[in-house]
This record gives C-alpha cells, structure tokens and sequence, in this order.
C-alpha cells in the first residue's frame, strides 16, 4: 500500500467581509488541559465512500468545497489555527491566535483498497497512520491542528485530522469537525455567518474557576515523568508498532448491552449501588477480554484510567460548547491482573467503575486532582493500563459533509498503547456502540473469541 503527497496548502480563517473582523485571541491553559499536554496527539479519520469517484471530480470539486469551507469554519475555530506557546517568563502555556497564522493541509493519494482499510476486520495498526498528519511541535511552541484529504481513484476518500490534546478535548475536537461538515454541506445553499448555537465555541475562560496550586502539582508530576522537562509542548512520541499488532472493531448490540447489564444485577452483591451505563459496560466487557488475552503473568500490574467530563460537576456549569479540555484523568491503579481474569472479573470493573464515577458527583475537583497526583505516584513499571476514548453521546457518524455518512472512522491514536479503546455510536446507526482496539495477532485471537463467546 503506497499513499503519495500531492500538494501541502495552508489555510488561514476566511477573511470574508460577511463574517466580520477576526481579532488575535489569547488563551492560557487551565488545570484541565495541563495532564493532557504532552500526551499523543489526537487522531482521527473519517472515511467517505464514493463510488467511481474521478481524479477529476475530486480535484475540481470535493478538495475545493473542502477547502474553502475549512477557511470558513476557522474563522469561527480560530484557535486551532494558532499555535501553544510557553514563553519563558510565563508559568504555564496558551494558546495563542494571530493574523496570518493557518492550518496545514495535506493532499494526498493512495492505492489501497477503501474497504479494506476502513472495514472492520483484522488489519495491520500501522495502515491508518498514512491516512493522517503530523504537527509540529517544539519545547516551547507547537500547532493545535492539521489536515490530511487522501483520495482513494473510484473508491471516495479520507478525512484525516490531528490535534494537539492539550488544547482541546474530544468534545471540543468533534464540535470543530461537525462544524466544518456543516458549513461544508451548506456553503452553496445559504449564508453560515453564523454558526447553530451549539456549534458556537466559548472561549470563555474565567467559567475554569479552580486553584492555581493544582495546576502547580500537575506540572510537577508532568516534570517527574518527562526527564524533569515540564516546560516542553512536545506529545509524547509515537511508538513504532510491530508488524504483528492488529486493529480491530468490535460492537455490543443494544441486546448484548441489556443482557451484560442483567449478570450484573444478578452477580452483583450491591446492585443496586451501580451505575450501570453503556459507557461502564462496555469498558469492564471489552477490559477483561484483553486482561485474559494478555498472555503476561497473573500477578502483572493492571488499571484503569478514565476520563471524566466536568462540564457539568463545577459551579458555575461549563458550557457544552466551551473550547478546551474539561475532562480531567481519574487514575484506578493498584489491581492486578488476577483480579480481573476470573469469572468475576468482569461484575468487579463494573463495580470498580461504578464507584469511581458516581464518587466524581460528591468529590471537589480538587480531591480528584490530588488523588490522580498521588496514584500516578504508585504505577508500578510495565503496569497494563485499560482506557476509552470517544463516546456514543458524540455522534460521530453523523457527519456528513455533502456526500453522506461516514463509511467507518477510526481513532488512529489507540494505536499507542495496547488496552486503549475508541467508543462509538455503531455505524448502521442501530442502538448499540461500537469499539476499537490494536493488541498483537496473538492476543487480538484470543480476545475476539473471548468476546464473542463471553455474549
């Protein structure tokens, strides 16, 4: 599979008398996007099937109305257009937005098979990284955003974008992209001076009321693990990935759900007690497959790291629409992997999880944080650590930007780390979600009939 750059344009927030003026825009990182500073990129790719698709149709056509609409978007998105910066004189980083600055976007072409590559079945993890762009990033300055448009001849093509985690999270990310899927399908039909309301971003700082002391023992513990380096902006380098680790997506039908959430009620000595969501459901089913897959020792490290939203936990409430990161990590470390591999294993991260989220509902965020310092402090070397990024509430599959829903999309950045999942909305459009996951050959086998057979 060869994928070939064609061009690498820049595209700066549209200038359009329409839209209004642009000022330059400042925004200094608050305490929930310092964990995620020098974590891996985010990175995902949407794929668009258009069958017969003619170089000619693509370049005089999709490319411009894609471009051209991406300039709009980032009017409204201006911060994605600038870059984090960290001068020395200043104790944390921001974002900071200029005219003149712009997002890098990539054109390019491939010979691979469109359906293979954005199927469901075992491929190589490696195969989608062709599909999306890189930033660039120093100690002190990096991009919040790039683009990749990859054009499969007579298959469709790719939407590959990368941001920056310390600027924003999920939520924010796949506002932008709905945004510019919107004004994409629209462009042609009326005026998009202005965004729906909920796809308005807030820049609204001061809504992040918490403080400044916990900002100060996140980027003490950043310090501790990169080196004694806090003031750096560079993610965390992605790992080179072995020819025999694989990608795979899995689903949970709204059937399969109800019935998991059933042995629960039923194994269960505190039933009642649980928060029994797809999201904690689906987490503790797929996490256990892969702590029995893992063919290491039973008495390995193992946790769990979960990613909380706390638009709703502060007072005042954070807008849905606020543009940053206001998730913060909570760390569940300390367990082994005997605990989870027995038949009970599963009810027991259900349990564990359940706990975790509904103590976020009484817990100050200052609590959280202090905890998540603490435990970090407590990961054991080699610890095999379960997560999910991504959420069926987002509604991934419904962007469309002229040309129909996705065919499939898949978060490029689990490939990382092996017990990192995406979590979706299943594509048909059915109730249920869909997962994906990258472990080696031999342990993705192992999981896939652990998985099917444990429904």
């Amino acid at each position: 599979m060869a994928t070939n750059v064609i061009k690498i344009v820049q595209v700066s927030p549209s200038t359009n008398s329409a839209l209004g003026s642009l000022n330059s825009l400042s925004l200094p990182l608050t305490l929930f996007d310092l964990p995620w500073k020098n974590l891996p990129t985010m990175q995902r790719v949407i794929f668009y099937r258009l069958h017969e698709l003619s170089a000619e149709s693509f370049y005089s056509q999709i490319f411009p109305k894609l471009e051209r609409s991406l300039s709009i978007t980032l009017h409204h998105y201006s911060p994605f257009a600038g870059r984090l910066t960290w001068d020395a004189q200043d104790p944390k980083p921001c974002i900071l937005f200029s005219q003149g600055d712009s997002v890098t976007l990539t054109v390019a072409e491939t010979d691979a098979e469109f359906s293979r590559v954005s199927g469901d079945g075992l491929r190589p993890a490696a195969e989608l990284r062709s599909f999306v762009p890189s930033l660039k990033a120093s100690d002190d300055s990096a991009s919040v955003l790039s683009v990749q448009i990859t054009f499969f001849p007579n298959q469709g093509f790719c939407i590959g974008v990368t941001s920056h985690h310390g600027a924003v999270d999920g939520k924010g990310f796949l506002m932008f992209i709905k945004s510019w899927a919107y004004v994409c399908r629209l462009q042609e039909h009326e005026a998009t001076k202005n965004l729906p309301e909920e796809l308005t971003p807030s820049f609204d700082r001061t809504v992040i009321n918490v403080p400044t002391r916990l900002e100060e023992e996140i980027l003490g513990m950043s310090a501790k693990y990169r080196n004694n380096n806090m003031r750096t902006l560079k993610p965390s380098p992605a790992p080179e990935i072995t020819a025999d680790t694989i990608r795979a997506t899995v689903e949970l039908t709204r059937e399969n759900i109800e019935k998991l959430k059933e042995q629960v009620k039923n194994e269960s000595a505190r039933p009642l007690e649980l928060r029994l969501s797809t999201y904690v459901i689906a987490f503790a089913y797929a996490w256990t497959c892969v702590v029995k897959a893992c063919e290491d020792g039973a008495n390995r490290p193992v946790g769990l790291l979960v990613a909380a939203d706390f638009r709703h936990r502060l007072s005042p409430r954070v807008p849905d629409t606020y543009f940053g990161n206001c998730v913060f990590p909570i760390g569940l470390f300390g367990y082994e992997a005997r605990e989870f591999s027995g038949e009970d294993g599963f009810v027991k991260v259900v349990e564990i999880l359940s706990d975790s989220l509904n103590g976020l509902d009484t817990g100050e965020i200052e609590s959280h944080c202090m905890n998540y310092v603490d435990g970090v402090k407590k990961i054991k070397p080699g610890a095999q650590i379960g997560a999910i990024a991504g959420s069926p509430r987002l509604g991934i599959y419904g962007v469309d930007f002229g040309w129909g829903r996705p065919a499939k999309t898949d978060l490029v950045t689990i490939d990382r780390t092996e017990g990192f999942f995406s979590l979706s909305e299943r594509k048909n459009g059915q109730d249920g979600v869909e997962m994906g996951l990258c472990l080696k050959k031999s342990e993705m086998n192992i999981f896939l009939s652990l998985y099917k057979n444990g429904l």
